[in-house]
C-alpha cells in the first residue's frame, strides 16, 4: 500500500483531520521518509527523540532503524492512535507531552543509560509555527545529542544555515553557528502532504559542537549583544549598541571600535560570531571594574 493509501485509511480509520492550531500535515512521500533516516544516521546504538511524530508515518521506520524512539506528541489524539499503531514495539516509548516542557536532559541521560545505547539524536517533521523555539530549546538546554536531523519551512532553513555575514544572516544565525554546523540535507515540496500546506519545505541537520565554536565570558551577553544589532538592521551596529543602551555614549563605543578593530559604519550582519564574542568580553571587561579601563 502507497503511503499517500495508508495515510487516508489512518485517518478515516481514527476519523481524524490535520489541525491547523497545532501546525499538522502530513508527509505522504516515502521517499523523503527514508531520506530523513538517512541523513540522520540513525542506527542500532541510537537513541531517537522524535518530536511530533503525528501519525507515526517516520516513526514507522525509526523504531526499525534505531536502538529505541522516544516519541513526545502534544495531541492526545495522536497518541491514541501511536499506541494503537505501534502496541507491538518494545523499543518505543510514547510521551504526551510539551516538547518546550519537558526535561529532555534527564530524559536522554536516563534512557541511554536504562537501554545501554551510546548516542542520541534528535529526529523529527516539525510543527511550523514553533519550529524555531524546539530548535533553539534543544540547542540552549546543551542536550547530549551528536545531532538535529527535522523539516522546517524552506525561508526558514535558509535562515538557520545561513553563514555570519551572508545574505539570510538574523540573529538566530549566530546562535545555530554557535552549537553546530548546520546544512541543508535536501528540499521537500509541499505536494508531498496532505493537506497540502502553503509553503515548500526543507530538511536540515545540525551537527552539535562538543563545544561552542568560540569561548566566551558571557553567552548571555554575546546573545543580548547580537539581538540588539538586529533589532534594526538598518542602523549601523554603532547605533544600534547605543540605542540599545549598551554603554553610556558612542565615545565608549567608538573606543571599544578602535580597540577591536572595527569600522564604525559596519552593520551587524556584518560581524563574525568570534567579533561578537570579543564586543562581548569586552564589556564583560568593563562590567568587572577592570581599574585601565574606564567602566561603562
Amino acid at each position: 500500500m502507497s503511503l499517500i493509501n495508508e495515510t487516508k485509511l489512518i485517518m478515516k480509520k481514527y476519523n481524524i483531520t490535520a489541525k491547523k492550531s497545532l501546525g499538522q500535515n502530513f508527509l505522504i512521500n516515502e521517499e523523503v521518509v527514508y531520506g530523513i533516516v538517512e541523513k540522520a544516521e540513525v542506527t542500532k546504538d541510537d537513541l531517537i527523540i522524535e518530536i511530533g511524530p503525528g501519525l507515526g508515518t517516520l516513526t514507522t521506520l525509526l523504531v526499525q532503524k534505531a536502538g529505541f524512539v522516544v516519541a513526545i506528541e502534544l495531541d492526545k489524539n495522536m497518541v491514541n492512535i501511536l499506541t494503537d499503531r505501534f502496541a507491538c514495539y518494545e523499543n518505543l516509548e510514547i510521551l504526551n507531552e510539551d516538547i518546550l516542557k519537558i526535561n529532555l536532559k534527564s530524559l536522554i541521560k536516563e534512557r541511554l543509560s536504562k537501554y545501554n545505547l551510546k548516542t542520541a539524536k534528535v529526529v523529527a517533521n516539525l510543527p511550523y509555527y514553533i519550529s524555531t523555539p524546539i530548535i533553539m530549546k534543544l540547542l540552549e538546554d546543551r542536550l547530549n545529542i551528536n545531532s538535529i536531523t527535522v523539516m522546517v519551512q524552506k525561508e526558514v532553513a535558509f535562515r538557520l544555515v545561513e553563514k555570519p555575514g551572508g545574505k539570510e544572516t538574523g540573529a538566530i544565525t549566530y546562535s545555530i553557528n554557535y552549537y553546530s554546523k548546520p546544512n541543508i540535507a535536501f528540499f521537500v515540496d509541499k505536494s508531498d502532504f496532505i493537506p497540502v500546506p502553503e509553503v515548500d519545505s526543507a530538511v536540515i541537520k545540525l551537527n552539535i559542537y562538543s563545544e561552542p565554536i568560540v569561548k566566551v565570558k558571557s553567552e548571555k551577553t554575546m546573545f543580548k549583544v547580537i539581538k540588539i544589532a538586529f533589532m534594526q538592521k538598518r542602523k549601523t551596529l554603532l547605533n544600534s549598541l547605543y540605542n540599545g543602551k549598551i554603554f553610556s555614549s558612542r565615545e565608549e563605543i567608538l573606543k571599544m571600535f578602535k580597540k577591536l578593530g572595527i569600522d564604525e559604519k559596519v552593520r551587524g550582519e556584518r560581524l563574525t560570531i568570534e567579533k561578537f564574542a570579543e564586543i562581548a568580553d569586552y564589556i564583560e571587561k568593563y562590567k568587572s571594574g577592570d581599574k585601565n579601563e574606564k567602566k561603562i
